[in-house]
């Protein structure tokens, strides 16, 4: 997909967020300046896996996932965009959680959309595309950090590095693999944007 018409897509995602766009809703346990402990509700989520460097991938995925919420499903029906766009490493995420039927393969990202908190699994159409699951996330606890700044592979790690070694200080213990959200469009000045990124803990 050539940059013009990702730009566009998240043009309708950047000003939707202008408009009381749904977010993950979480209940904070405890915060340290960007670090952050919390609880998140039950969630739905459209999800598709993509091969392609840590960078691309989210772009490779955004235009599948949303055309499935534009109204490419059994229903033609369309579902409002949330926030935040989700993405973590294929090959982690089915070793540590609930299994979705992917193959296991290194080199593969799981880009995910939750769904509005109104729908049920029973409620939501089915994608055309085959490739797009949907799965029910249970409840869980998090460890989180938030930033700004540009949506780099480099930036991505150093912000991990910090949260695990905050996790270790913490003495919380990690469940599962790192997810990497995001909630601004690519036209967001760096500065301004909010990135996070979040790990399943034990429950603390």
């Amino acid at each position: 997909m050539n940059n013009l018409i990702l730009a566009t897509l998240f043009l309708v995602l950047g000003s939707a967020s202008s408009m009381a766009v749904e977010e993950a809703t979480y209940t904070s346990i405890f915060s340290d300046e960007n670090f952050e402990t919390r609880y998140y509700d039950p969630q739905i989520l459209a999800e598709i896996e993509v091969d392609g460097d840590f960078e691309g991938a989210g772009s490779k995925a955004f235009s599948q996932l949303f055309a499935y919420i534009s109204g490419e499903n059994t229903s033609q029906k369309k579902i409002k965009m949330t926030a935040p766009v989700a993405q973590t490493n294929g090959h982690e995420m089915l070793n540590r959680t609930t299994p979705v039927s992917q193959q296991q393969k290194n080199g593969k990202w799981l880009v995910s959309f939750m769904m509005p908190s109104g729908l049920s699994l029973e409620e939501l159409p089915q994608p055309k595309n085959p490739t797009i699951n949907l799965r029910q996330l249970p409840a869980r606890h998090v460890a989180s950090i938030r930033y700004s700044g540009f949506w780099t592979e480099k930036d991505y790690f150093y912000h991990l590095n910090l949260l695990n070694k905050w996790i270790s200080s913490q003495v919380l213990h990690a469940s599962g693999a790192p997810i990497w959200a995001r909630y601004n469009a690519p036209y967001m000045p760096w500065f301004m944007r909010r990135n996070e990124i979040l790990v399943p803990i034990k429950k603390p």
